[in-house]
């Protein structure tokens, strides 16, 4: 069978797209995409011809993009082009090179697509020239990184608008195609480097794999295919055990430590919690260990904490728990925040009654620590001082005739996830001071309200 027909057959059996719909080819000028172009006009089917000058490469990316034009003219189908300040963008964005140019080249090819699509009933699809070869680098990369079962599956065929219709085929089979059909192709310097990862496992992993086993990228290519298999019986057992296990609160997620420790494979469920907060595989062994540490411990990654707290674990967004939530231990005597400073005192017998809204004097017969200081969010509610029913401390702000500014800058601190004090303003009901009260906590509060 040829490969054209090859082609064919495996578009039909992946479904990635039919034949009236329109296709715009990401196109370096590389062997892989000049055999893509090739290929879809040997099947008559409807594209265009998108190019990306990166200018990494001086008078070679010009050239490249030269040659990419007289490929469109010679298949007389559009053409489009667009030149990146690449290095700029790196250095703006603190990025590197690839994966810059990644976010580049997708955010145009988006952009072309909406153009496509404008005033037509048809579907439109990016295609990109990606092959066996790259699948089995990508596979084993991703093994490496400890990207789990996810990474396992390798490229897909499909992804959202984006089809790789060369996945069934490898390098050398295209390089065969290339000079049996005698078409001419641009060579990129860069890839005989072993400066890029992927590069260095083209070069050197994958050839000492396949002296030990000659059937080796075909091997993870079938087992690329069972893993997707597997995904989705996995994923599907994860959400079941996730939905049964977090408590989402006010846009954080709850995980109760001893509930967790009685799950089945707790560690990867915890792994799977985690990972679309962008906690590496190596953050994730640290949030494990969080199981048996102290309160108030916890772990981070670039956009997200996870924080021990008692009997849970607490996930929270990254510039909220910056903001929002700081750890009183019971040895503390002076707590800075952004709303000024707190200061914390146990006396043995109560002090006389002060009116003044910034003291708070407590039962500690009440208190569990490590308390939690806190802005306050949407939904909270307390017992405020005097009162036997709960208020919800939006509710509490109206009494009070606050401004919407005063609102934005009110702490609380709780106890065991309940409000002990709406600082510089109520403590609640259920803390207040006894009869037979003999130890108390006095806080008192300084700084802007």
């Amino acid at each position: 069978m040829n490969l054209t027909q090859q082609f064919q057959d495996y578009i039909r059996s992946q479904k990635l797209f039919v034949q009236s719909d329109r296709l715009l080819l990401a196109v370096s000028g590389g062997v892989d995409s000049v055999v893509l172009c090739e290929l879809c006009r040997q099947a008559g089917f409807d594209f265009s011809i998108a190019h990306c000058n990166f200018k990494l490469r001086a008078e070679e990316s010009d050239a490249d993009e030269i040659f990419v034009q007289a490929l469109a003219q010679h298949y007389q189908v559009p053409f489009f082009v667009k030149k990146f300040d690449t290095h700029d963008y790196c250095e703006a964005n603190n990025l590197g090179t690839q994966e810059a140019a990644r976010i580049l080249r997708y955010d145009w090819f988006k952009e072309l697509l909406a153009q496509m699509k404008q005033g037509t009933n048809k579907a439109c699809w990016l295609l990109t020239a990606h092959h066996a070869d790259d699948n089995t680098e990508t596979i084993l990369m991703n093994f490496f990184k400890g990207a789990g079962i996810a990474g396992l599956k390798g490229i897909l065929p499909k992804a959202g608008v984006i089809v790789r219709p060369l996945l069934f085929a490898k390098k050398e089979t295209l390089l065969s195609f290339a000079h049996s059909q005698g078409l001419a192709f641009r060579e990129d310097a860069s890839n005989a480097t072993d400066h890029y990862t992927r590069n260095f496992f083209r070069h050197n992993i994958i050839p000492l794999l396949q002296n030990i086993y000659p059937q080796a990228t075909e091997n993870l290519q079938a087992n690329a295919s069972r893993f997707r298999d597997i995904q989705v019986i996995y994923d599907e057992a994860i959400k079941k055990t996730t939905e049964k296990l977090v408590v989402k609160q006010k846009g954080t997620v709850h995980i109760p430590v001893l509930k967790l420790l009685n799950t089945g494979a707790w560690r990867t469920v915890l792994w799977e919690i985690l990972k679309p907060c962008h906690f590496s595989a190596q953050q994730a062994e640290a949030a494990a260990k969080l199981v048996e540490s102290d309160s108030g411990k916890f772990v981070q990654s670039a956009t997200h904490r996870l924080l021990r707290n008692r009997r849970w674990l607490i996930l929270s967004p990254l510039q909220d728990a910056q903001d929002e939530i700081i750890v009183i231990e019971e040895a503390a005597q002076e707590i800075h925040f952004a709303g000024g400073s707190i200061s914390m005192l146990a006396k043995s017998a109560p002090p006389p009654i002060n009116p003044d809204a910034s003291l708070a004097c407590l039962d500690r017969r009440a208190i569990q620590f490590p308390l939690l200081l806190r802005k306050w969010k949407k939904g909270d509610y307390f017992y405020p001082l005097g009162m036997k029913k709960k208020k919800k401390l939006s509710r509490f702000f109206i009494d009070q005739k606050l401004s919407l500014a005063q609102k934005e800058n009110i702490w609380v601190i709780e106890s065991n996830k309940q409000i002990l004090w709406v600082v510089g303003h109520r403590i609640d009901d259920r803390y207040k001071l006894r009869p037979s009260t003999t130890h108390c906590l006095l806080f008192q509060c300084s700084g802007p309200k």
